[in-house]
């Protein structure tokens, strides 16, 4: 695979999560941190790597949980 998109996919969820920060609104916190996992999830299957699979696939549960199930 083309290692620049490895690595760009990989600075797209770095920065989607960091702005997902800054949000007041949990609402929207939600949504974008759910982007950035899920592009971190793309980065981890890219490269392989398990542990960062995992993780953003676990976040990515619990924001689809508060954001659909919890709703709050």
């Amino acid at each position: 695979m083309n290692e620049n998109l490895v690595e760009w996919v990989g600075y797209a969820a770095m920065l989607t999560l960091m702005i997902s920060f800054m949000m007041k609104d949990m609402k929207k916190l939600r949504i974008i941190n759910t982007i950035g996992c899920l592009l971190f999830v793309a980065y981890g299957f890219m490269l392989g790597s398990y542990p960062i699979i995992i993780t953003n696939a676990f976040i990515t549960m619990v924001n689809f949980y508060y954001l659909f199930v919890k709703k709050n």
